[in-house]
């Protein structure tokens, strides 16, 4: 599919030089003289290798048409994560470097959105937020405001986050799979 280059954003696949890339970054600069252009960082989806690029924001590109497939986490064996499809019940591999950082707040059972080109899986989307419990907590330091202050916590899965003064191990909490910081307090 032909797309100006101004349209493209981060998820994207590009057919660009014969090899399929990913869209990690996108920016669009506006030099003071002359044209604007976008400032690409990709990832060749195959080999990994990380590429710049920089295109004329009306440049036309060969953008990839990706599959969508609601799948479900199964297990892990070392760095390959086993997900298998909601509709026809195949089963994918899919290696720790594809799912990237959130892959510490997969858990078995968990839904997932995979993105495939060809049957090879090109990216996977985390739930925006998941519910785990705080294992450990600092205590409070008197004298803290309680409007500015975090302290540091532990969940269960052993990732750390900043948590408000008031939360205390064992309680449940909210995280944010895309950056891993606290957003609430779980209501059930």
């Amino acid at each position: 599919m032909q797309v100006n280059a101004n349209t493209l954003r981060k998820g994207h696949v590009l057919d660009y030089n014969g090899k399929l890339w990913l869209i990690l970054k996108g920016e669009i600069m506006s030099p003071g003289k002359g044209a604007s252009v976008i400032q690409v960082e990709m990832r060749d989806v195959r080999t990994g290798v990380k590429n710049n690029i920089r295109f004329r924001t009306q440049e036309v590109v060969e953008r990839v048409q990706l599959h969508e497939h609601q799948m479900q986490f199964l297990f892990s064996a070392d760095d390959d994560y086993t997900f298998m499809d909601q509709e026809n019940f195949e089963q994918l591999v899919i290696p720790k470097d594809i799912i990237g950082d959130p892959v510490v707040f997969l858990s078995e059972s968990m839904i997932c959105t995979v993105m495939t080109y060809e049957g090879v899986a090109l990216s996977v989307e985390l739930p925006s937020s998941v519910t785990l419990e705080l294992t450990e907590a600092d205590p409070v330091v008197k004298g803290q405001t309680a409007s500015s202050s975090y302290k540091p916590a532990k969940l269960s899965n052993g990732v750390r986050i900043m948590v408000p003064p008031f939360i205390e191990a064992g309680t449940r909490v909210v995280v944010n799979t895309i950056d891993g910081t606290y957003v609430e307090r779980a209501k059930d």
